[in-house]
């Protein structure tokens, strides 16, 4: 039986993995359920399993038949506080909660590269790590943690590599880049303090809503004016909140937002700059103002050799003709700290079916993807393997 046979065999077992993860998503660090059933299917495929890896992380170990290097997937578990909207036999049935950004496919995916790499464990000559990370939704995420509790050593992984499915992307295609592909991802957040009163006597007050409005204005003068316009860079304001009623100012107001550059350096200029900014304006108007800033995951790099590595490997499974250069994202990905560490690459697997009508963005309560691509999935990590270790 050749490669592409054995996935289709297993192919319906993944998709059900798939929509058991999916009827029941779990948030960061809380994804007990999810790696129970990843550990339990590990183990019965005769991989060593170490679980509780950064709260709710699962580490599996396949030992080759000879010794030699090793490498390590990684799979993200957790899912996203968001009330899915599709209407879907494997539907959600935690409220609140739902896989819209893939994560359960990636699962799944590792979950069946795992399974046919344990058929082929007699041809490896080295080891292969399958990490289930939780909380990559959920800044810090669960990758950095998971490094310092000692995954990539004993033995020691010498490169890594990742998938993400992308609706962006028609299905049997796949997207890749050399070096930056993806953003740090900070957030802020302002907490105004003003004085309350009525809304009829304002100038019994200090009014924090006046405060955040023009703190929201001033901060669009630094990607206007304090960044090289052929930088990329996006500062967002994506939450204001204040007061309750129609006819009382309110004590306080909170702003908060995001900010997104390929330069960590620039991130570091820019936390400066908001907070400057933020407590200059609150002081001119009598208030005070508090600034939270979070540094999140550092800037995405794929390692040159890896990515055309990839490449190639892709090319046997889905044609030269499928595999496009990606353009660089502003979103954020807490693989890069797994890329800070080995080299290793990420790559894009497209799982866009208009004919199907899988056509919804990431993060969105309509988000599915085809299940069908998970086999173009499998067969490419399971080709990095094989071809890494033989």
């Amino acid at each position: 039986m050749n490669l592409k046979e054995m996935i289709k065999e297993i192919l319906p077992e993944v998709i059900e993995l798939r929509r058991d993860f999916h009827m029941y998503p779990e948030l960061g660090f809380q994804e007990f359920r999810t790696s129970e059933k990843i550990a339990d299917y590990l183990e019965k495929n005769g991989i060593e399993v170490r679980k509780n890896i950064a709260k709710t992380g699962v580490l599996g170990l396949l030992r080759g038949k000879e010794n030699g290097k090793t490498i390590l997937f990684r799979a993200d578990i957790d899912a996203l506080p968001l009330e899915e909207l599709n209407n879907v036999s494997y539907k959600s049935r935690n409220p609140g909660v739902m896989h819209a950004c893939g994560h359960d496919g990636h699962t799944a995916i590792l979950l069946g590269t795992a399974k046919i790499l344990s058929k082929l464990r007699d041809q490896l000559k080295g080891n292969v790590k399958f990490a289930f990370q939780p909380a990559e939704e959920l800044p810090p995420g669960g990758a950095e943690l998971m490094i310092k509790e000692g995954i990539l050593e004993n033995p020691y992984v010498d490169k890594v590599y990742a998938l993400h499915l992308w609706n962006l992307l028609p299905k049997g295609k796949i997207a890749i880049r050399k070096g930056v592909f993806c953003a740090q991802a900070d957030a802020f957040t302002i907490k105004i303090r003003g004085k309350g009163g009525h809304g009829s006597a304002p100038h019994h007050s200090i009014d924090p809503i006046i405060v955040a409005v023009n703190i929201v204005q001033a901060l669009q003068a630094i990607p206007a004016r304090e960044i090289d316009p052929l930088t990329p860079f996006v500062l967002s304001v994506c939450k204001i909140q204040s007061g309750n009623t129609f006819n009382v100012i309110p004590e306080e107001a909170e702003i908060e937002g995001t900010v997104r550059s390929f330069d960590q350096k620039i991130a570091e200029k820019v936390a400066d700059r908001i907070k400057t900014i933020s407590q200059k304006i609150g002081e001119a108007f009598g208030c005070k103002v508090d600034l939270e800033y979070q540094f999140g995951y550092p800037p995405g790099r794929n390692n040159d050799h890896e990515t055309e590595f990839v490449k190639n490997v892709a090319k046997e499974v889905i044609g030269e003709e499928n595999i496009e250069e990606m353009n660089p994202s502003m979103g954020g990905e807490d693989f890069s700290y797994f890329l800070e560490e080995r080299p290793g690459t990420m790559f894009f697997l497209g799982s866009r079916n208009e004919e199907k009508g899988l056509i919804h963005p990431h993060h969105s309560a309509y988000f599915d993807f085809d299940e069908e691509v998970m086999a173009i999935g499998i067969e490419i990590f399971v080709r990095i393997a094989l071809q890494n270790l033989i």
